[in-house]
Order: structure tokens, then C-alpha cells, then sequence
């Protein structure tokens, strides 16, 4: 295997380009340490139809956010006939689309808050105030676009004046948000890495809430507690709804559930394909909770490449 030619397809083109190229780094740096012939391909270089299959046998894909984790990409190394790691087409799409993930938690007797979607063309002709009253939704209230990743453009509303305030001014980049109630209580995120649930972890953020420098940013000094401050049924029981979640959705690899945990229940917020595998990344440190080192964790991601994913 080891005579394998890698390739790690980094930086990309999202609002998460910055994480994506420092994933894809230290993910060359394992993956050479391990002994792989590694080279790097920047979509926002060149386009991903010119990879060179000839020179290609494995793609690592260490992409973050739009046309990296939402079937875009993995739909180019499907038509390259490239086996690669991480989600497939369908499951990337899906969890990277909160409206679809959302409703197929719900099927499937998974908690997850109440929603609604907000769409720019009728914005102007409803009555949000109505509609939160129909919803049973009460502020505050989190908005945010239906397929960003890394808590791009989310904002937390206390009132009607801001929620409209939020709406207009997302809407100059996006046609579609989606508003959900805001749940307080613990912030858990459990890895699953091939199926099996690694780990869950527990974030402590000191901003307003777990955003994206909460994530990336060692000045917000999120406080990170691994394992998660729960009893050992609740711990085994948020474990389980991330595994479910993993397989309804046909995930590959890695991922990573959001959960809020408020008045003994847990409520998925969304589950990742692309987590981040940077030295703030949570997924890493989950991982070596479990006795399992980056190198190692990088590789195993890596010998789950397949192509029909």
C-alpha cells in the first residue's frame, strides 16, 4: 500500500479555504512520515478535472465547505475513476444540506431543534413573527445558510428586529437560510471514524457561542474536555444517535455530530463529512482519547479509499 501515489487535495475555493489548507498539511506531513509518495492539488489552482489519474492512485481529500464536502468534489474523482476517502456523493450532499439531513433525522426518530426554512424570494411577502408563532418557536432563534460548514454566517437572534436585521443581511450572499430554536444546555461532539463511534467530547466556548474562531482561533481559548461531562448511560446513548446518524445518511470514513445535550435530552444539530484535522481539530484529539495518533488516524482514513461511496 505504501507504494501508493497520494494525493491530497487541499485549499479549495469556500469560505473554510484557510482550515482546509492547514487539514491538508498536516494530513501530507502524517501521510509522509507513514512512508506514502505524496503530492497536494489547490482546486482554486486548477480545476479538479485535471488531476492526473496517470500520476494518481489515491485521492486523500482534506477539502473544507462548499464544493468540497458537498458532493461537488467527490462527484469529479467518481467521473476520474479515483478512489479517495472520506463520503461519497449522495452523503456528502445530503449532510452538507441542513434541510435534508434535518428531515432525515426526524425520519428516522432523531432529535434534532424545530426549523423552518426562510427562502429570499418570499422573504418580503410573510409575516416572520406569524410564522414563528405557527412553529412554536420561541427566541432566541438560530439563522444561518442551508450549506455552510465551520458556523459561516450563523447568528443568534434575540429578537424579531434582529432576525430581520440577520435575514436581509445574509440574503445578499444567500437565496436560502434556515431558522432553528436555540438550544442551550452542553455543546458534545462525537467522532465516528468507519462506523464506530470514537468518542464524544465536550466544548466549553468563552465566546457567545461555538463559532468559527471558537474553532480555529487559540485566542477564544475554547475549553475542550475529553471525554464529555456526562453519565456513562447518556455518554453511551450520544454515541449511539452519532453512529445512527452516520449510517442513515451512508457516510464513509470520519464524521462528526454536533449535539446540544438540554434538560437530559440530545438534539443533533448537523453531522460533518469533512472534519477538521488541524491542532485545534476535534476529531484528532477524540482520536488520541482512544490511543490512536494522528499518523495512524490519517492512515486509516486513508486505506478505507474506495470509489461508489
Amino acid at each position: 500500500m505504501r507504494n501508493k501515489r497520494v494525493l491530497v487535495v487541499l485549499g479549495g475555493t469556500s469560505g473554510e479555504r484557510a482550515v482546509s489548507l492547514d487539514s491538508g498539511r498536516a494530513c501530507i506531513k502524517a501521510l509522509k512520515k507513514k512512508g506514502y509518495k505524496v503530492s497536494n492539488f489547490d482546486p482554486k489552482k486548477k480545476p479538479l478535472n485535471l488531476i492526473d489519474k496517470n500520476k494518481t492512485d489515491i485521492i486523500f481529500n482534506a477539502l473544507h465547505g462548499k464544493n468540497g464536502e458537498d458532493g461537488v468534489a467527490q462527484s469529479y474523482f467518481e467521473y476520474l475513476r479515483i478512489p479517495y476517502t472520506h463520503s461519497g456523493i449522495n452523503s456528502s450532499y445530503n449532510a452538507m444540506n441542513k434541510i435534508i439531513s434535518k428531515e432525515l433525522f426526524r425520519k428516522n426518530k432523531i432529535i434534532t431543534p424545530l426549523y423552518f426554512v426562510l427562502k429570499k424570494k418570499t422573504y418580503n411577502k410573510i409575516n416572520l413573527n406569524k410564522i414563528l408563532k405557527k412553529k412554536r418557536m420561541s427566541f432566541p432563534i438560530v439563522i444561518k445558510p442551508v450549506n455552510e460548514g465551520s458556523s459561516i454566517g450563523v447568528r443568534i437572534c434575540k429578537n424579531i428586529s434582529e432576525l430581520n436585521k440577520a435575514s436581509k443581511s445574509l440574503f445578499k450572499k444567500y437565496i436560502e437560510l434556515i431558522l432553528e430554536s436555540y438550544i442551550g444546555g452542553q455543546e458534545i461532539q462525537v467522532a465516528v471514524l468507519n462506523k464506530t463511534p470514537l468518542g464524544a467530547i465536550e466544548l466549553e466556548p468563552k465566546r457567545k457561542f461555538y463559532d468559527y474562531k471558537a474553532k480555529y482561533s487559540k485566542a477564544a481559548k475554547t475549553k475542550h474536555i475529553m471525554p464529555a461531562k456526562l453519565k456513562e448511560s447518556k455518554y453511551k446513548e450520544v454515541l449511539k444517535i452519532a453512529k445512527k446518524a452516520h449510517n442513515i445518511l451512508g457516510c464513509k470514513g470520519i464524521t462528526r455530530s454536533d449535539f446540544k445535550f438540554f434538560n437530559n435530552r440530545f438534539y443533533l444539530l448537523e453531522i460533518n463529512t469533512q472534519p477538521g484535522m488541524t491542532s485545534l481539530s476535534l476529531v484528532p484529539e477524540i482520536a488520541s482519547y482512544k490511543r490512536i495518533s494522528f499518523e495512524n488516524l490519517v492512515e486509516k482514513l486513508l486505506l478505507n479509499a474506495s470509489l461508489n461511496r
